[in-house]
């Protein structure tokens, strides 16, 4: 089969669309003709050598695919050749073939092409689990999102508003947060023009977010603290604005807040299809339903990856970028 692969860590030029061996599924895997699978900014610290695959798992980048089942391994049951799927992946969804665990298995929601379902498993795992699973978000509490117009972002957004949240986001201009808006969001703040932890005071009559999603880390860490109602929750996801920074541990006592941090790729397989068992239940009925949907900037050919994450790199996108097969 063909993967894009990484000889040597660098540039969006790094990533090299090669022959490979097919993979072959284990105890418990299936093997997946893979549609398409999306970019995420996990993809490009891997290009870069810094987030290296958990052991065992494929050496290539692509945390999701959409696709169709053709071949069962030892022990897998409820699912059959020929099945459409979607599938929250260790590495390996930028290749013709991925063998995955049948616990990370999703059935592709009614409606959906497999093309648009390869933007799903990432975000709909990442913010289930981190927002709701984690953070505990409740109607009637208030949600800000950092990065509202990104994969999570749109995702959260459109999660939160079902649940019966107040979200607010961050974004980066005009245009960003109007299609925030179109998804939801209630407050707008732009983080080039504007202070969030002035804003999010402002629109909550002084009180502050209940839950903040935040893709920064440290850059932001003290103002989220800032930003927190009193018993917040702050889940940390990604780690743009660096890994360390100083906390006054006064001020998150005062507030009687949570600061949590999680990623999906290293976690054992059984968190990950207890995950992917909750998103099945919660999250598809609501796909299903057409009140949310996945939001898909542009699709690119799997051989162009290299052009799929600088697009990310300079976050000119609004949603997914789908890489096809």
């Amino acid at each position: 089969m063909r993967a894009i692969t990484i000889p040597e860590p660098g540039g969006p030029e790094a990533l090299v669309w090669a022959e490979v061996p097919d993979p072959q599924p284990a105890e418990g895997e299936v093997l997946i003709e893979v549609a398409a699978s999306a970019a995420n900014r996990a993809d490009l610290l891997q290009r870069q050598g810094f987030y290296d695959p958990p052991p065992g798992a494929s050496p290539y980048p692509g945390l999701e695919c959409a696709g169709r089942i053709a071949a069962l391994g030892p022990g897998v049951h409820g699912w059959a050749v020929g099945d459409e799927v979607c599938a929250l992946l260790s590495g390996g969804g930028y290749a013709e073939k991925v063998a995955v665990p049948a616990g990370q298995l999703l059935p592709v929601p009614p409606g959906l092409d497999l093309v648009t379902a390869a933007a799903l498993p990432e975000v709909t795992c990442t913010v289930w689990s981190n927002v709701f699973m984690i953070a505990h978000l409740r109607p009637g509490e208030t949600l800000l999102v950092h990065g509202g117009a990104s994969g999570i972002g749109t995702m959260a957004i459109q999660l939160a508003k079902a649940v019966g949240a107040r979200v607010a986001v961050t974004a980066g201009g005009p245009e960003k947060l109007a299609r925030c808006a179109e998804l939801g969001a209630d407050l707008l703040i732009d983080y080039r023009e504007q202070d969030f932890v002035q804003e999010i005071r402002k629109g909550t009559d002084g009180k502050g977010a209940d839950v903040i999603l935040d893709i920064i880390g440290a850059k932001y860490l003290q103002r989220n603290v800032k930003a927190l109602a009193v018993s917040g929750r702050l889940a940390i996801i990604g780690l743009q604005g660096g890994v360390k920074a100083e906390l006054n541990l006064a001020a998150l006592m005062a507030k009687r807040a949570a600061i949590t941090g999680a990623g999906l790729r290293a976690r054992p397989l059984s968190e990950k299809a207890a995950i992917v068992a909750a998103v099945r239940e919660h999250v598809w009925p609501l796909i299903a339903n057409g009140q949310v949907r996945p939001i898909v900037d542009r699709t690119l050919p799997m051989a162009e990856a290299a052009e799929a994450h600088r697009i990310l790199e300079a976050s000119q996108h609004v949603g997914k970028v789908v890489l096809t097969v």
